[in-house]
């Protein structure tokens, strides 16, 4: 069952890395001709990539969330079988807990890169708009359900770009 919610989790990270990719790559002037067409979906999608700091901290908020909630279920999950099974094969206890956590942290860790971040990015590249139409309510949805933290994210953002001299939007 641990198995399946972690991958659960990692896929959901695929979302918000394809999505991410998506309103960012997306080709405003198709996006635009669209939503002048009347396509709610498009104009939902501009509107969202017209905001870039409110998307990428919703994306991180969530990507961070997911990558915090797989560190914790993965370790309490598996360390402990992991480490048997290197007790079993001749490794001292002492080390045996320890270097099971690296290596489910290790596991966990590639397959949230390939499976979660970097897939569904190439993915998110090869038809932006279509999964930027399909993705930007979830995602509006998302930001709104995070947006103190969203808030509190883009005001520090703003902030610290000010504080370095950086024109941003």
């Amino acid at each position: 069952m641990e198995v399946l919610i972690l991958f659960g989790l990692i896929l959901l990270n695929g979302l918000f890395a394809m999505s991410e990719i998506a309103l960012v790559t997306a080709r405003r002037a198709r996006l635009m001709a669209l939503a002048e067409a009347g396509n709610d979906k498009a104009r939902t999608a501009l509107h969202l990539a017209e905001q870039p700091t409110r998307l990428l901290s919703t994306v991180q908020i969530g990507i961070t969330s997911i990558s915090v909630l797989n560190g914790i279920l993965g370790e309490a999950a598996f360390s402990e079988p992991v480490a048997n099974w290197l007790i079993s094969l001749g490794l001292l206890p002492k080390f045996a807990g320890v270097t099971a956590t690296a290596i489910v942290v290790l596991i966990i860790t590639f397959a949230s890169i390939v499976i979660g971040e970097l897939v569904p990015k190439r993915l998110g590249q090869l038809a932006p708009e279509r999964i930027a139409m399909v993705m930007a309510r979830p995602m509006t949805w998302t930001a709104q359900a995070a947006s103190p933290f969203v808030k509190l994210l883009s005001i520090s953002t703003d902030l610290l770009l000010s504080l370095l001299r950086v024109r941003h939007n």
